[in-house]
């Protein structure tokens, strides 16, 4: 049975499917190194394609950026895989040339942040994201409810900044409601279509601990046909879980998941929808890129 990537990839199986795609065996990956002055042994590379060990030392993780490129891989799809795998709970920062290979250059949320973007969440790496998508009878979402864990990889981090980029809102409709906290200040950009807001956690993290951080946006915009979310680092799961009104309920939707903004899906599977009008899409151990669901509606 051929191995799946995407959703359910490892460091070790990204790594062995692309050696496989681009038909390289390990000697030339071993000179390839060495021609850059990086000296990692043949037993080393089995060791990582097999899943018995993966890089952890500065050299090793040179070899990880070096080889990204030969093996036709986005900048950081390799490295972002070593995160949750490291020992004794270490973690690492989001890396801003992946976060730009997700989004492109001069991206939406580039411009929505603007200067803020080099350090948008730089002290925190999500875990767990799930989002709840309800649309209404006119085909329009209205609401979008959003439970994350975020892990701190430094001390002192106090929020999480979220960005969202609505379909058409109109101006003067976004709320953003925090369960259990006060409402954060949104700062709405009707030309981007976008809400931002920074939401506090009631205290400051140390190093490595983890805080849920769960809120709700509503909305009045226009006919949705999709929902996607960005993903920059590693996430353990992505739930998205959407509720369609009982007057208006799609005839097909599709899970998917792409390596960028903009790329063709890589992955793409129907998720059928139930007696109670809801579908859902639950990729796990998700590399950077882009994941959703999108439907058609019967007219």
């Amino acid at each position: 049975m051929p191995e799946r990537d995407g959703a359910d990839a490892t460091f070790a199986t990204v790594f062995r499917q692309a050696l496989r795609r681009r038909g390289l065996p390990l000697e030339r990956i071993r000179d390839h190194l060495r021609a850059q002055q990086i000296s990692i042994s043949l037993a080393t590379l089995s060791h990582w394609q097999r899943g018995r060990s993966q890089p952890e030392k500065a050299q090793s993780l040179r070899a990880v950026d070096a080889l990204e490129p030969l093996l036709g891989l986005p900048k950081g799809a390799l490295r972002s895989l070593l995160g949750p795998h490291r020992p004794r709970g270490g973690t690492r920062p989001p890396d801003p040339a992946t976060i730009r290979g997700v989004y492109g250059e001069g991206s939406d949320v580039e411009q929505a942040l603007g200067d803020a973007f080099a350090h948008f969440n730089d002290g925190l790496r999500a875990l767990t994201v799930q989002d709840t998508i309800c649309l209404d009878e006119h085909r329009s979402v209205r609401e979008i409810s959003v439970t994350t864990v975020v892990q701190a990889v430094r001390d002192g981090v106090d929020h999480l900044g979220v960005v969202h980029f609505l379909d058409s809102p109109k101006a003067g409709t976004a709320v953003l409601s925090v369960a259990g906290g006060s409402a954060p200040r949104i700062r709405f950009l009707e030309e981007l279509g976008s809400v931002a807001a920074d939401i506090p956690f009631g205290r400051r993290l140390a190093r490595t601990e983890t805080a849920v951080v769960a809120y709700t946006l509503r909305y009045e915009g226009e006919v949705s046909w999709q929902h996607e979310r960005r993903v920059t680092t590693a996430l353990r799961a992505y739930l998205l879980h959407v509720r369609f009104h009982p007057r208006a309920v799609p005839s097909g939707c599709w899970g998917y998941h792409r390596t960028r903004i903009g790329a063709d899906p890589c992955q793409r599977q129907p998720v059928p929808v139930d007696a109670f009008h809801t579908t859902h899409f639950l990729p796990t151990r998700c590399v950077p890129g882009v994941y959703g669901i999108e439907w058609a509606w019967p007219d």
